[in-house]
């Protein structure tokens, strides 16, 4: 069963507990058999199942983390030479009492701000953004948290004749040798080198129904099969999920999200990021600059290597 005909059979269900006396037994006989139709669901969600649940347009964006995870945020604007892309929020913040950078990409609640935000995908100046933040976060040795919520990066003519592909792999380089911890947070989308630019981190972060890879199922099935109808086949093949990541060594640590839809409990996501901030910043912060840069290159060096060859 499909997640559409899963909300629809639950939506269904709720609308005739609408007609209950909240606290009766037959409300409460309601409440349990959709916990239990989401609980069977969910606890058996296939590749292209959690790509879904990544795209919803209803699931939390860059700005609800940003609002519970972080206190006294100031939002910077601008890359000093062109324009100030809306697909990168960025600023200075306090996590816990520890002053931090934080860069996250993200997509708009609405229709309007999702056009502000041109639906996350982000643009040179904005990876230039990105750059000028994080070099001073280095400066004035504040950790770094990226947010990754993106389906790639804008690939309009415009966006190559600014200079895309350079934006990204300067991303790339500095992030790889910034002398101040960098953790990395995937919260839905992370798609291609639009995310790879900002998630060249000390330690990854993703979300249980997070999807994180190279390009989007469609792109791949087109690609390999010249078929892209076989997008729920491509998303298997991939590897693109938490699970699947988490096993090649690439995430570090998968937040589990609630039964249903994340917004049903968003505060356990976030109280379980922060638990993981809180840890890593405490250990990555006493490190030595040198050993800092040291393992974070050697973290991505050795994917894919196997174990007896490291």
């Amino acid at each position: 069963m499909s997640i559409e005909l899963i909300e629809e059979e639950i939506r269904k269900l709720r609308l005739e507990m609408d007609a209950m006396e909240v606290g009766s037994p037959e409300y409460e006989n309601q409440k349990d058999r959709i916990y239990d139709l989401q609980k069977t669901f969910f606890s058996s969600l296939s590749a292209w199942d959690r790509v879904t649940l990544a795209r919803d347009p209803k699931r939390a964006k860059a700005q609800d983390y940003i609002k519970h995870l972080f206190t006294d945020f100031i939002e910077l604007h601008g890359d000093r030479g062109c324009k100030d892309d809306g697909a990168i929020i960025g600023g200075l913040a306090y996590f816990e009492d520890m002053p931090v950078t934080v860069i996250a990409e993200s997509k708009g609640k609405s229709f309007e701000e999702n056009m502000k935000m041109n639906f996350g995908m982000v643009s040179p100046e904005g990876y230039r953004k990105a750059l000028r933040l994080a070099k001073q976060a280095e400066k004035f040795n504040r950790p770094i948290i990226t947010i990754v919520d993106t389906p790639g990066a804008y690939p309009g003519k415009v966006a190559e004749e600014h200079g895309q592909a350079e934006a990204i792999a300067k991303c790339l380089y500095t992030f790889a040798d910034l002398k101040v911890p960098v953790i990395c947070i995937v919260i839905s989308e992370g798609g291609s080198g639009g995310a790879l630019a900002l998630s060249v981190a000390d330690r990854i972060i993703m979300l249980e129904n997070a999807v994180y890879s190279i390009l989007s199922p469609e792109g791949f099935a087109s690609i390999l099969w010249k078929d892209d109808s076989k997008v729920k086949e491509a998303a298997e093949v991939m590897k693109m999920t938490s699970y699947d990541l988490k096993e090649e060594k690439i995430v570090d640590y998968i937040v589990k999200e609630p039964i249903g839809k994340i917004e049903e409990n968003f505060m356990s996501v976030i109280d379980q990021i922060k638990r993981l901030l809180h840890d890593n910043l405490k250990e990555l912060s006493a490190k030595k600059k040198s050993v800092l840069v040291e393992e974070r290159l050697n973290k991505y060096r050795n994917l894919g290597v196997p174990p007896w060859k490291m």
